[in-house]
């Protein structure tokens, strides 16, 4: 997916832990494991809004697109010399 989440910088410009953020913002640790893994297929401008609150940051502080070919760029290289698939 070509938006990367941010949220592990932030927490650790913050000396915050996933669980103490989780709190502050009212979802569930596991929820906030979900978004900070990029497995979340969405997020609610309210629980954006709050992290933003709460961590003192922008929203692109959080989120970043990349473009999907340099995303699969970093996943494989192409065949030929020393080719590897990490």
């Amino acid at each position: 997916m070509p938006i990367t989440v941010d949220i592990d910088v932030m927490l650790a410009k913050r000396k915050m832990s996933v669980g103490e953020l989780a709190d502050r913002v009212g979802i569930t640790p596991a929820n906030l494991a979900v978004l900070k893994n990029g497995r979340a297929k969405a997020v609610r401008f309210a629980t954006l809004a709050a992290l933003c609150e709460v961590l003192d940051c922008q929203p692109g502080d959080l989120l970043r697109w990349e473009a999907e070919e340099a995303a699969e760029a970093e996943a494989y290289d192409p065949p030929g010399e020393g080719a590897t698939v990490r």
